[in-house]
This record gives structure tokens, sequence and C-alpha cells, in this order.
């Protein structure tokens, strides 16, 4: 199978399902690590990829740092949980930058009772600015509905 992937190129690298040739990869400073991740976010468990994950969400190009955080997101939507060394990983990195994406999937696809207690307090939050954003919103179009009906009785 190591024969269908591409280091230089990232082709077929989304298909890789052995978390041993990921790790001579890095090992050997393979340039698109990132990419391969993602291919066994989708391929691995969660137990097996996590440590890869984390791994590449180390390393010094940003774009591959990118496609690490995608890989957690994926680990995420797919499986529906995540290790608590991802989580640890994603919380130090914050919901910001990054891992903003990653983390707004692990907050729509683990169920809440499984989340650790930073990841209930970023989903609550999230909830209340989403919910205050609403009543602004419609605040604002209540406003501007009241100056037009003002407006055209003039």
């Amino acid at each position: 199978m190591a024969a269908e992937w591409d280091w230089e190129s990232g082709e077929g690298l989304l298909r890789i399902d052995d978390p041993a040739e990921w790790d001579a990869a890095f090992e050997r400073g393979e340039p698109k690590i990132g990419t391969a991740v993602i291919g066994l976010a989708f391929n691995c468990t969660p137990a097996e990829v996590s440590p890869r994950i984390v791994r590449a969400m180390q390393v010094p190009d940003r774009d591959q740092r990118g496609y690490a955080f995608t890989a957690a997101g994926t680990a995420a939507r797919l499986n529906g949980e995540l290790t608590p060394e991802l989580y640890a990983a994603l919380r130090a990195e914050g919901h910001r930058g990054l891992a903003e994406n990653a983390i707004d999937d692990t907050l729509t696809f683990v169920p809440f009772r499984d989340l650790p207690p930073w990841f209930k307090w970023r989903k609550v939050a999230s909830r209340v600015g989403d919910k205050l954003k609403t009543w602004r919103l419609t605040a604002a179009y209540v406003a501007e509905d009241a100056g037009k009906a003002l407006r055209r009785r003039r």
C-alpha cells in the first residue's frame, strides 16, 4: 500500500491506514504529514490516531498544523468522541485560529455528557452568545421597522 502514497505531492495520503507508516514518514520529515493524519483519522480508531494528530499539531509548517486540527475535527465527526490527549491539545490551542473549526466540530458531534468541563463551558458560552446575537438582531430589526413606519406616516 505504501507505493500508493506520494509524500511529495500528497497524492493518495487520505487513504493511509497504517499508523506505523505515518510514524516512519514523520521521522523522515515528510512534507505532507498533516494531510496524511487526516487519512488516519478517516481510517483508524481515535485511540490509534490521537497521538499522531497531537504530534502533527506541533510541526513547524502552519498549513500542515492546520490539517492536523482538521484531522481532530474529523475524528470527532466520525466517532462522536476524542481522547483525553486530543481534548487537552485543542484546549491548549483555544477556541481561535487553527483550532476553531476542530473545537466547533467537537462541540457539535460529541454528546454534551461526554465532553470534559472546559468544552462543556465552551458549548454553553457559545449557545448564550448565539442567543444574545439573536436578540440583538431582533431588536435592531424591530427598531428599523418602527423607523420605516414612522417615516411613512409623515
